[in-house]
């Protein structure tokens, strides 16, 4: 049977959902939010990033001795200090850098790395190393379960996923609501009929009930976003046309039309580059850098910069020698950005040293856990300590709370 929590977890087209009438509605229930809160988008780099040749060592003659056919001439780099330069595909996420919108947190894992994607990818979602865990509630989820419940018999989602795939186990939670879309048509819906019936109660809790209440006043939502575009046609950002480009205008298109979510989701796939790296690594890392400046721009123009940060993870790094087949394998750590106005700006912690390996693989110098805790006190004013079962000491990834 289709309970109400499935419902939820598993709904991606926006007719099947509750986002139109939850985005825009002044009466949001589970997060209780207002429509300027602070606001996390997250971009899940899917099949593990190749930090090395990201944020590139070119100081290190390790880096030449390791990388015979894959390694990057220095002089093509972005430099950013003497030591580590970005791809040379990167240069609107160097801009973003040299004007102190984006952070890179260099080395940054988790102890007893496991190379399995799923397992890697859960316990990054999780915040979990129990396997137990990694079906139950994610790190966002728990975080959106810990903000006040506000009484209304609306149902707003805490956080809103921008995707095909199933709604990623990082936002399920307890209590809070996450939704999904895949694309701008979503909220453009035409209604079933069928789904105009009043409820029975506000009070009813069943799923067909639920369903009618969050359709009956989607055609609403969905003329006021029409509304709203209208009024937004002429962003002087340009986004690229890619997958990540159009997602991510998408988080923007919502968060102009006054969206209550704290926290929106998205991903990038494609990093599991084990043949023929170069050319794949290259076009993805301009598509993320291009995408990651096009969404900031817009979001500045719109005034709403001040209230949006950015975090792109991807669930481990690549083996530090190149493969046999012009490609790297799995390995362990890599690097972490964070961008927008309230970021620090610059390097955090040290550029790996590929002369002190471990197995053959980079060491971990930041827990994950660290950079979670820091978003979520001093950025999302939720309890860390709570969400992540334990203390993690912060990083000064924000220049104001």
């Amino acid at each position: 049977m289709l309970s109400r929590r499935r419902f939820l977890r598993t709904s991606s087209v926006v007719s099947l959902s509750p986002l139109l009438p939850s985005v825009f509605t002044k009466t949001a229930y589970a997060a209780g939010n207002e429509s300027d809160a602070k606001t996390l988008v997250v971009i899940q780099l899917d099949g593990g990033n190749d930090g090395l040749n990201t944020v590139v060592p070119f100081g290190d003659d390790e880096y030449a001795r390791a990388r015979n056919k894959l390694r990057l001439p220095a002089d093509k780099l972005h430099k950013l200090d003497d030591y580590v330069g970005l791809h040379p595909s990167m240069r609107a996420a160097k801009e973003l850098f040299d004007d102190g919108r984006l952070s890179i947190v260099q080395g940054v894992g988790y102890p007893n790395p496991d190379r399995s994607h799923f397992r890697s990818m859960k316990i990054w979602q999780t915040a979990s190393f129990e396997n137990a865990d990694h079906d139950g509630y994610g790190w966002l989820g728990r975080a959106l379960d810990a903000k006040p419940k506000v009484s209304s018999p609306a149902v707003a989602p805490g956080a809103i996923y921008v995707g095909d795939q199933e709604t990623p186990v990082a936002l399920w939670g307890r209590r809070s609501q996450a939704t999904a879309l895949s694309r701008e048509e979503d909220l453009r819906l035409l209604l079933n009929p069928a789904f105009h019936s009043e409820p029975s109660s506000a009070q009813d809790d069943s799923l067909n009930d639920f369903v009618s209440r969050q359709t009956l006043s989607a055609v609403a939502a969905s003329e006021e976003f029409n509304r709203q575009q209208k009024q937004t046609a002429g962003s002087v950002s340009s986004y690229p046309n890619t997958g990540l480009g159009r997602r991510l205008r998408l988080i923007s298109q919502v968060l102009k039309g006054k969206s209550q979510a704290r926290v929106y989701y998205t991903a990038q796939s494609g990093y599991d580059t084990h043949q023929a790296q170069l050319y794949t690594h290259s076009r993805l890392l301009q598509e993320f850098s291009d995408a990651v400046k096009a969404f900031l721009d817009d979001i500045k123009s719109a005034k709403l910069d001040d209230r949006v940060v950015v975090l792109a993870f991807s669930e481990f790094g690549r083996r530090v020698k190149e493969n046999n087949s012009l490609g790297t394998d799995h390995g362990t750590a890599g690097p972490v950005f964070l961008a927008g106005a309230p970021v620090a700006g610059g390097l955090l912690g040290t550029a790996p040293d590929l002369a002190n390996l471990d197995d053959g693989d980079l060491r971990t110098q930041v827990d994950f856990r660290r950079i979670y805790s820091t978003l979520l006190s001093d950025w999302l004013d939720i309890d860390a300590a709570s969400v992540l079962a334990g203390t993690h000491k912060k990083l000064p990834l924000l220049c104001r709370g």
